[in-house]
C-alpha cells in the first residue's frame, strides 16, 4: 500500500535525529566516539542496583508493578523536592511532576504551546533533542545571540521587543553542545526580562550536577519562579535507560502537560520511579555523585589539555567546568563536515556542529566533542589524529 498521502502535514518538519544517526557509525568495531552525549557506562552504580531493587520489593511490593498516577510516584517527587531543594529550587512534591526522559517534557510542551509559525527563542547553537520535540509543531526559530558566557541578556531583550515570541528555550549550566555556563549575574538580567515581559522560559538543566570546578550557580527558576518551567533528569546521575525526568512548573503548565502526558504513556515506568525514590531518598545519590565527578573530571581536563597541545591555534575552545561535551570554532569557513567524513575513515567520530543551528547555513565551523566514553590515554591520542587530519583537510 503507498501511504504517503496519508502523513500529516507536520511530518515535513520531522527528520532523523542527526546524532542518532551519527551514532550507528559510532558502533562500527574500532571507532573511537567523541560523538554522542552518552554517560559511561561506568557511571552507572550497578553495585547497588540490587540493594535498590530488594528496598523497593520489600517497601512496595506489587505496587511498584501496578499501573500509577500520571503526574509521577509519590515517593520519588518528595524525593525530588528535597533535591530541587538543595538547587535552591522550593516546590512541594505535588508540583513536581515525573516523565519518561526529559524528552518527554520537551515533547509536550511543544504540544500543548506550538501552533504553526509561532516564534520560538532559542539559543544559537541549541540542544538538537529539543530542536527535534518542537519541530513536528512547526514553530519558527528566532535565534538570540551567545559568546562564550552563553546567551547575551541584550540579546534576548531585543528578541522579545521585536518578535511575539511564545516561549524562550535555555540549557543554561553546562549547554549541550557548548558546554557554556551563564554566570550569575546574566541569570538576574534575565530573571528580569522574563519577569518585565511577561514571558515564558523553558529551562533545561540536566548537567549542573556534573561540576568539576567552580561553584553551583542558582538556576533561572530560583529568580524568576512564576515564569520558568524548569526541568531536570537523572539521565547523567543515576542511568539513562530508566528514563526518569521530572519537571517544576506553574500550575496551568502543570495542568496541560499531565493532559498530553495521559494520550501518550498514562505514566513513567512505576518499578522505575521507585528504583530512584530509593537512589534519591536512600543517600545513594549523594555517595556516588562524588564518584561520576571524578570518572568525568581527568577526561575533560585531557581534552582540554590535548586540544591546546595538538589543535592549530586558530581552532579555539570555549571555556567549561563541567557537564558532557566540550565547544571548538575553527577558522571562518572550514567544514567540519568533510573534517568529520575524513576522520570517520581513520575511526575517530565527532558531531559537526551545523546540526546544532535551526539555520543549517551556520556552525559549519564548529564542532561538539564529547569525552564520557573513553579513557584519558583514547582522548589524548585521539585528539592528537584529529589534529592531523585537520592538518591534512586544511
Amino acid at each position: 500500500m503507498n501511504f504517503e498521502h496519508l502523513l500529516a502535514g507536520r511530518t515535513e518538519m520531522m527528520g532523523a535525529n542527526a546524532i542518532r544517526e551519527i551514532l550507528k557509525v559510532v558502533s562500527q568495531p574500532g571507532m573511537v566516539s567523541l560523538a554522542g552525549g552518552i554517560p559511561s557506562p561506568d557511571s552507572f552504580p550497578m553495585e547497588i542496583i540490587k540493594t535498590l531493587t530488594e528496598n523497593v520489593m520489600e517497601k512496595y511490593g506489587s505496587d511498584a508493578f501496578q499501573y500509577g498516577l500520571t503526574e509521577g510516584f509519590m515517593p520519588l517527587r518528595a524525593a525530588l523536592g528535597d533535591l530541587l531543594k538543595e538547587r535552591g529550587i522550593s516546590a512541594a512534591p505535588e508540583d513536581i511532576h515525573v516523565t519518561s526522559g526529559s524528552q518527554g517534557v520537551l515533547d509536550g510542551v511543544a504540544k500543548i504551546l506550538i501552533s504553526r509559525k509561532d516564534k520560538i527563542a532559542v539559543e544559537a547553537p541549541t540542544y538538537l533533542g529539543a530542536i527535534s520535540a518542537f519541530n513536528p509543531y512547526q514553530p519558527e526559530y528566532v535565534c538570540m545571540d551567545t559568546d562564550d558566557g552563553g546567551v547575551i541578556p541584550e540579546s534576548l531583550e531585543a528578541v522579545l521587543g521585536n518578535n511575539a515570541i511564545k516561549f524562550i528555550y535555555l540549557v543554561p549550566t553546562f549547554q549541550n553542545p557548548t558546554g557554556r555556563t551563564l554566570s550569575l549575574k546574566r541569570r538576574e538580567k534575565i530573571a528580569e526580562i522574563i519577569t518585565r515581559e511577561n514571558a515564558l522560559l523553558v529551562e533545561d538543566d540536566p548537567y549542573s550536577a556534573l561540576r568539576y570546578r567552580g561553584s553551583d550557580i542558582p538556576p533561572i527558576k530560583t529568580l524568576a519562579p512564576d515564569h520558568v518551567v524548569y526541568i531536570s533528569t537523572l539521565s547523567k546521575i543515576f542511568a539513562p535507560g530508566l528514563r526518569i525526568g521530572f519537571y517544576a512548573a506553574p500550575e496551568l503548565m502543570r495542568k496541560w502537560l499531565v493532559l498530553v502526558k495521559q494520550g501518550v504513556d498514562l505514566h513513567t515506568s512505576t518499578f522505575n520511579q521507585a528504583l530512584a525514590a530509593e537512589y534519591l531518598s536512600g543517600g545513594y545519590m549523594k555517595a556516588h555523585l562524588p564518584v561520576i565527578k571524578a570518572l568525568y573530571k581527568p577526561k575533560q581536563e585531557a581534552m582540554l589539555s590535548a586540544i591546546q597541545k595538538y589543535f592549530p591555534k586558530n581552532f579555539t575552545c570555549s571555556p567549561s567546568e563541567g557537564g558532557m561535551f566540550l565547544w571548538v570554532r575553527g577558522p571562518e569557513g572550514y567544514d567540519m563536515t568533510t573534517l568529520y567524513q575524513r576522520s570517520v575513515e581513520k575511526n575517530i567520530a565527532f558531531v559537526p556542529g551545523c546540526y546544532f543551528y535551526t539555520n543549517p547555513m551556520e556552525g559549519i565551523e564548529t564542532m561538539r566533542l564529547n569525552y564520557t566514553m573513553s579513557d584519558v590515554e583514547t582522548i589524548d591520542a585521539a585528539i592528537e589524529k584529529l589534529s592531523l587530519i585537520i592538518k591534512d583537510v586544511d
